[in-house]
C-alpha cells in the first residue's frame, strides 16, 4: 500500500520530533516550520521553511498539494517565552495570531483537497474544569464537555476545535474538511522529579496527564489513518485526550479508545514506580511555587 503523504508544521518543534522517527517509518511526510533548526540547533532533513501565519496562502499552498492529511503542531510563542498563566495584552495578540495561523492551515488544506487535518489542541481547552478536579468538584473530564479555559493560552486552543467544527460541518466552500482535535495532555518525562514528597494531588494530576512517546506516535498514526471520524450527526469531527492508559487519569480516552481504536502501552505508575513510592511515604506537603505542568 502506498504510505499516505503527511504534512507536519511545527515540525522543529518538541511535539512533532518526539514522533517524527514513528512518522517517518509510516508516513512520506512534508516538513514544515517558521524556523530551519530544532531549539537545540539539530537540522531537520527535508524541513521547508515557511511562515503559516502569512494571509497569503499561495506562497505555501503548494506543500499541502497531494498530501492525505496535515499533523498542525505548530504555534507562535510570545517574544521571550513566558508561561501559559500570562494573561498579558502581549500574550492575548499572540494567541490570537495562532488562531488566524490555524485558520489558514485548515482552508489551505481544503482548498488544496487534503482529506483530514489532526490539530495539536491541548487539555488547557478545558482546563476550567481542572479547577473543579482540584478541589474534588469533579472526577472526570471528558471530550464531549463543552471547552473552557480560563487563560489566553486556552482560549486559543478551544477556539481551534470551534474553527475545526464549521469547517468539519461542510459551510466552508460546499466541502468538508475531516478534523481531529488531540488534546495533548503531558508529553514529558521529567514532571514527577518535580513534585514535592508527600504532594499526593499535585502528584494525581501529573500521573494522569503523561503521554509517553510510544503512545504519542500511536495517537497520532490512529489519528491520520482511522478511516471514519464522524459523529451521531455525521460531521467528521473528533476530540481525543492525548494521554497514556494511566491508572490515575482524569480525562476521559473513551473517544480515543472507540473510535480511533488507540490502546496505549504504557501506564504512568508503572513507569515512575520508584518516585511514586518516595511521593506517598513522604510526610504531607505543604504546596508552595509553581507546579510541575506551569
Amino acid at each position: 500500500m502506498k504510505a499516505k503523504r503527511v504534512v507536519i508544521t511545527g515540525a522543529a518543534g518538541y511535539v512533532a520530533q518526539r514522533m517524527m522517527h514513528a512518522l517517518r517509518e509510516r508516513f512520506d511526510l512534508a516538513l514544515l516550520d517558521a524556523v530551519d533548526k530544532t531549539a537545540r540547533g539539530a537540522v531537520v532533513p527535508g524541513l521547508e521553511v515557511v511562515d503559516l501565519a502569512d494571509p497569503d496562502r499561495d506562497r505555501y499552498r503548494q506543500h499541502f498539494r497531494g498530501a492525505d492529511a496535515v499533523i498542525h503542531c505548530a504555534f507562535t510563542k510570545p517574544a521571550g517565552g513566558g508561561s501559559w498563566k500570562d494573561m498579558s495584552d502581549a500574550r492575548f495578540r499572540t494567541e490570537y495570531a495562532n488562531v488566524g495561523m490555524a485558520y489558514n492551515v485548515y482552508r489551505t488544506a481544503l482548498e488544496e483537497g487534503v482529506r483530514r487535518v489532526v490539530v495539536c489542541s491541548s487539555n488547557h481547552a478545558a482546563d476550567y474544569y481542572e479547577r473543579l478536579w482540584m478541589a474534588d468538584k469533579l472526577e472526570l473530564v471528558t471530550p464531549d464537555m463543552p471547552p473552557r479555559s480560563d487563560n489566553f493560552y486556552g482560549w486559543s486552543k478551544a477556539a481551534y476545535e470551534l474553527l475545526g467544527f464549521v469547517f468539519a460541518t461542510g459551510a466552508v466552500d460546499g466541502r468538508t474538511l475531516e478534523v481531529v482535535q488531540w488534546r495533548i495532555g503531558a508529553p514529558r518525562d521529567d514532571d514527577m522529579e518535580r513534585v514535592a514528597p508527600g504532594d499526593r494531588k499535585v502528584m494525581h494530576r501529573v500521573l494522569g496527564s503523561w503521554l509517553s512517546a510510544r503512545d504519542q506516535a500511536q495517537q497520532a498514526i490512529r489519528a491520520v489513518e482511522t478511516e471514519n471520524v464522524a459523529d451521531l450527526h455525521g460531521v467528521p469531527f473528533l476530540i481525543v485526550y492525548g494521554i497514556s492508559g494511566n491508572a490515575h487519569r482524569f480525562w476521559s480516552l473513551a473517544s480515543a479508545q472507540a473510535v480511533l481504536g488507540y490502546r496505549p502501552e504504557d501506564d504512568s505508575e508503572v513507569a515512575f514506580a520508584d518516585r511514586i513510592r518516595d511521593v506517598v511515604t513522604a510526610p504531607p506537603a505543604t504546596r508552595s511555587g509553581p507546579r510541575p505542568w506551569e
